[in-house]
């Protein structure tokens, strides 16, 4: 049942989407119990049926009373509500409390107004899919990819080592840094690549309205170039809302870089150009062979 002595009573998951499902999956093997709470009763059903979780409701203080370990698994803004209206009032003493947000700065203020005997500690694995949605849950989704934990004023020794434990478990590489940098990290390799992707989206959009030769002719570049614009709706809204300062300073460093681009473009500077896409290669052949084949974001 367990591994390294990590032990899960009763796992519930608040949010039964792709990242919430994936994860009690994952946790299978280590949960006597797993309650999962999602507001929609076909998704509940659903992963009651096919195994991913034992039973389900959509009353949260129903499903977190007697939980060990509480995931949130919802939108950002979602999180921050229900930490701050509701949920603290629920948790049992030493419950071990985690999001899976994709940005923490709010999260971790929030967390930090926790009654005092709730062990909370902001989370972020580093992965996903293309598909959204519970019937997408995948156990090994975690495996190898990197899970970022952000320490709070709850977070005491005892907190931390129960979410390294947790974070092994689901086999990702545990990742500790504060919640502002997290943030300013994650707007660079994540939130800026989504609106660059949902702007050249846009951009194809508007000239295939002209010529529908566009849709036809669009094939590998495209696909690989358009797939973040494929992320769920709220949750990107939710996500790059809650970091518009670090993704502001980036996008206009993003413009700098167009603008060069397109000085040499107009130039007709063959070299300048070469040289200045060279180096450009070079970082991103360094990522790939380093970081990028350890998974598929």
């Amino acid at each position: 049942m367990t591994s390294g002595g990590f032990h899960i009573r009763q796992l519930t998951v608040v949010g039964l989407g792709l990242m919430g499902g994936s994860m009690a999956l994952a946790l299978r093997d280590y949960a006597d119990n797993i309650c999962g709470v999602d507001p929609s009763s076909s998704t509940r059903c659903y992963a009651v049926e096919n195994g991913i979780v034992d039973h389900a409701t959509d009353d949260l203080k129903e499903g977190v009373a007697e939980a060990d370990v509480v995931i949130l698994a919802a939108p950002v803004r979602v999180v921050v509500e229900m930490l701050g209206r509701r949920i603290g009032s629920y948790l049992r003493s030493n419950t071990l409390l985690i999001d899976l947000g994709s940005t923490k700065r709010d999260i971790i203020d929030a967390m930090g107004r926790l009654p005092i005997g709730v062990q909370a500690i902001g989370g972020h694995p580093m992965t996903g899919k293309e598909r959204s949605g519970v019937e997408a849950s995948d156990a090994n989704l975690y495996e190898g990819r990197p899970f970022v934990l952000c320490e709070t004023r709850r977070a005491t020794p005892a907190t931390r080592l129960r979410a390294l434990g947790l974070v092994n478990a689901i086999r990702a590489l545990p990742i500790e840094m504060d919640a502002e940098r997290h943030d300013r990290v994650v707007a660079t390799i994540s939130h800026l690549p989504y609106l660059l992707s949902a702007a050249m989206v846009a951009t194809v959009a508007e000239e295939a309205d002209k010529d529908d030769a566009v849709w036809q002719l669009a094939s590998g570049g495209f696909r690989d170039m358009s797939r973040l614009t494929g992320s769920n709706i709220q949750m990107m809204s939710d996500i790059v809302s809650t970091n518009t300062q670090a993704i502001a300073v980036l996008l206009a460093q993003f413009r700098m870089q167009l603008a060069l681009l397109e000085k040499m473009l107009i130039g007709r500077d063959d070299k300048e150009l070469a040289d200045a896409l060279h180096p450009v290669r070079e970082a991103r052949l360094h990522w790939f062979d380093n970081y990028g084949g350890k998974g598929n974001l």
